[in-house]
């Protein structure tokens, strides 16, 4: 997949725990587990929002697109 999802990496940045970040946000541990290891098919804006609330980021903090290169 394209889209990166950089959420370990801000945790880090932050020095939170994703059971922390779980509490706070009010999403079970096991769909932010899903979300971190890139598995996760969507996300609703809302989930974002909060998550980037709590983390104090933007959502290109957290989401990266890396496209394959177009040839000529």
């Amino acid at each position: 997949m394209a889209v990166i999802v950089n959420l370990d990496v801000m945790l880090a940045r932050r020095k939170m725990s994703l059971t922390e970040l779980s509490a706070r946000v009010g999403i079970t541990m096991a769909n932010l587990s899903i979300l971190k290891k890139g598995k996760a098919k969507a996300i609703r804006f809302t989930t974002l929002d909060a998550i980037c609330k709590v983390l104090d980021c933007q959502p290109g903090d957290i989401l990266e697109y890396q496209g394959e290169k177009i040839r000529d």
